[in-house]
């Protein structure tokens, strides 16, 4: 996931309302500015949020894995899932 992603996804998950915009710079180096009064974040929360939407990330990519697999014991080959869920 890209940095910005990750910036992004932490601070809606900590104001579903915020409103904002994100530079990240070539040395992943970011800043936010805050828009329509939202009220600013720290850098510190929201880098403290990156582990929870890192885990949720590994998490859905687990699902799709389990999922493929119990699709394998059930008899399908990879064209079959593939077709199904791409």
């Amino acid at each position: 996931m890209r940095l910005i992603e990750k910036i992004n996804i932490a601070v809606k998950k900590i104001n579903p309302n915020a409103v904002f915009s994100v530079v990240v710079n070539n040395d992943d180096s970011w800043n936010i500015t805050w828009l329509e009064d939202t009220v600013a974040i720290s850098k510190s929360n929201i880098e403290n949020k990156f582990l929870e939407v890192e885990a949720d990330e590994q998490a859905a990519i687990d699902k799709k894995a389990s999922g493929k697999q119990k699709l394998k014991d059930l008899g399908l080959d990879d064209a079959e899932i593939k077709a199904l869920i791409g």
